[in-house]
This record gives structure tokens, sequence and C-alpha cells, in this order.
């Protein structure tokens, strides 16, 4: 019952995945108490992350506890197509291939939500929008979500502030062991990774203007600092424009950092935060991309309409020709750019983040009966247990012992008197 593009591939798949097992030590520990405790016997998960290497391992964990995995991807270029054909391979049912249409990538949201899921992991939203748009009947059948992204979790606080979140879901990407490090040093390396295999251009010496600077952007900006650029970062929320200021770098609006960037990387989870006034004044030979989740923070489909023509630049990078000759470059249609151009973050911060994802599913199946479940108080965070285990963990395998409060000193930390 799988869509994949070819079942053929999953050779190829098996090796992806037995590389980032292999480093993905924490996974590995929940998948050995999964298979002990199996904690979704019966259950059915859908879930929808960027379907690479990483992601998969997540899922064969998941199906090691009892799950039914229901499985796609969360956009349609990071979707690699021997990572699904090893999944199906393994006994999986994952609809998703690489360049999906709109119409096909809908269709697989739904093929997943079809299933009738007890869980849904999501990154991004798309599969709890589709539950509640188009299947309200089968609401009843979820227990609660995870959600994984910035993006998706300003979704799912609109919807309930509005009141029309149904279910429980728990904001996996608030946890310290995910923000701290997925957005940061995660976003940080994997973008960079996407750019510089994609232009084969250097960075030093060149001028990165970083739309956002929240964990992500701080992330980006601390790496093509490292890399020798001059970092301009753009920013509405004033606490976080002046951290930027604080931590050595220029900031100033769009409109004037587009006349003076040479590569715009935005990371902010809004929309058209590059459009048409700064297209008119960048220089030739400007290079765009996204780190945010959705293709919408570059407004490329209004640059498409302003350019006289385009043409393929380079695999992976389109070039647009302007009235007056200059010439704007975009990298993975706009998409995330560290997916779309790359392999995303690496094996041993994504081992945190899945490990979080993982446990927190665990919990909900668990404490199903406790979780907030009144209309407009939907929002469940992730346990602060499941936070510092995960850390405690990786502190371990890394050989890294702390110290522990003493009995005196725990009591002097709840007292008010010295």
């Amino acid at each position: 019952m799988s869509e994949i593009r070819d079942l053929s591939l999953y050779e190829s798949g098996e090796r992806k995945i037995e590389w980032v097992r292999s480093n993905m030590c924490l996974l590995n520990s929940v998948r050995e108490e999964f298979e002990r405790d199996k904690p979704f016997e019966g259950l059915r998960i859908a879930l929808s992350i960027h379907l690479e290497a990483k992601t998969a391992y997540l899922c064969r964990v998941l199906a090691a506890g009892g799950a039914q995995m229901y499985i796609t991807g969360s956009n349609p270029l990071s979707t690699q197509d021997d990572v699904a054909a090893a999944l199906v391979h393994d006994g999986l049912n994952v609809f998703a291939w690489h360049g999906a249409t709109a119409e096909e990538y809908e269709r697989h949201i739904r093929k997943v939500i079809e299933a009738k899921p007890n869980i849904i992991i999501d990154d991004g939203g798309d599969l709890v929008n589709m539950i509640h748009t188009n299947y309200p009947e089968l609401i009843e059948n979820v227990i609660g979500g995870c959600e994984e992204t910035t993006t998706g979790i300003i979704r799912l606080i609109a919807m309930n502030k509005a009141k029309e979140l149904k279910f429980p879901m728990a904001l996996v990407n608030n946890a310290r062991c995910k923000y701290l490090f997925d957005n940061r040093y995660g976003t940080g390396q994997s973008v960079w990774d996407g750019i510089n295999r994609t232009t084969n251009l250097i960075v030093a010496g060149k001028n990165v203007v970083v739309a956002g600077y929240g964990w992500c952007g701080k992330g980006v900006a601390m790496r093509a600092k490292g890399l020798g650029a001059s970092v301009i970062v753009t920013e509405i929320d004033p606490v976080k424009a002046m951290e930027a200021v604080m931590d050595g770098f220029k900031v100033m609006k769009m409109e004037q950092a587009a006349a003076i960037g040479d590569l715009f990387v935005t990371v902010t989870g809004c929309k058209d935060v590059i459009t048409e006034n700064s297209f008119r004044v960048m220089k030739d030979g400007a290079i765009l991309c996204n780190a945010g989740h959705f293709d919408c923070e570059v407004s490329v489909a209004r640059l498409r309409e302003l350019a006289e023509s385009s043409y393929n630049a380079r695999n992976n990078i389109e070039g647009f020709v302007m009235p007056d000759g200059r010439r704007l470059f975009v990298i993975g249609e706009g998409r995330l750019v560290n997916l779309a151009a790359g392999d995303g973050h690496p094996a041993e911060i994504m081992d945190m983040s899945f490990a979080i994802q993982a446990l927190t599913a665990a919990y909900l199946v668990k404490n199903k009966a406790a979780l907030n479940r009144a209309p407009g108080d939907m929002i469940n965070a992730v346990p602060e247990e499941i936070d510092n285990e995960v850390a405690r963990r990786k502190l371990a395998f890394w050989g890294v012992e702390i110290d522990e409060l003493t009995p005196e000193q725990k009591e002097y930390l709840n007292s008010w008197s010295v």
C-alpha cells in the first residue's frame, strides 16, 4: 500500500540508515527500551518529518516499540527515495517521493491520515492541519502528538488560541535539548553544508545577510562568521536585534541590507521576508536561500514574475535575469536549503531531537489521561524529566560527569532564608 519511487533503491538507503544508526547513541538506547517495553503496541503512528536517513532510523525505533508506522515527508525536496525504499523493504508504510507535486504531496499526507493514527509526529503542522480540516471524524482516535519545529508550533499556538486544536500536542521544539542544539548547532552547520556543496563558492569576504535571529538564525550567523563572512542581521524583535549587535553583527532593515548583501539566508518562520523591493536593488550575482520551514520566506513567485527569464545555473540553483541584466540566484527553489540542497542536520544533533520525539510520544501514551484537553488548553510542554534524561544520557555517552546538589544545597535553594 506504500507509494514510493523505486523499491530497488533500498540497498543505498539501508547504507545511509546504518551510517546514522552507528552515530545515534541516544536513539539506540531508546530502541533497547522500546523493544523491551513495547509502549506503542497496537497503536498507529503517523509521521511527517523530512524523510532522510535520520528520520528513517527514528521510524524504526518507534516500530521497535510496537507501532504501526505510516510515514510521509514534510517537504517535497527533502525526501530521499532510497531511504523511503529501505523503510518499505523493512515492512513500514511510506507515502513520499522526491520532487512531489503539490497534488502528490497532499495525497501522501492524506494517505497517512487515512490510516486513522493514534499518535501524530509532525514537522511544520501539515498532518495536524489536514486531520482537522479534512478528517475531523478521525480526531477521536488521536491520543496526542508531537511538533518538531518552530513553524509548526506557531501554527499550533494559533489553532489553540482559536480553540480549534482538538487533541493534545507536545511542543518538542521548545525542549532545551532540541532548540539549544538542533536549532543552533544543527541549523548552523547544515545550512552552510547545503550552501557550500551547491554553490562551490567561498564564504570568506562576502556580505552574508541572515534574516531572523532566533536560535536557528544565531546558528547560521555564528557559522557564517566562522567562515569569514561579514554578517548582517535583519530582525523585527528589538531584543533579538540588540542581542545580534552585542554578538558583534551589523543590524539593519532588509531594504538596506538588500543592496549590499552577496548571500541571503532567511530563517524567520514568516512569509514575504525578501520581496520585490529587495529584488530591485540587489547586486548582480546575489544568491538567495531559505532555512525556514515553508518556501514562502523568499518570494520566489514574485521574483519569477519580475524576471525576464530564468535558467538552470547549476544543479539546484535557478538563475533569474532581471530587466536591467542583473542575475539573481535561488537555491533549492527557496525551500529548506539544508535539506533541499543537503542531508540535513548532523546525526549526533538529530540523535537528541529524535530521542525527545520518541520518549515524548511514549509519555503521551502512558499519561494520556493527565494531558491538557480543555478547548484552548491543548498545548503540552515536554516534561522536564525527559529533557534532563536526554542530556544526562548524552553526557554519559561522551564520558562527561557533572556535579549534583547535596541535600543541604537543595534545601538552601528551596528556602527563602539564608
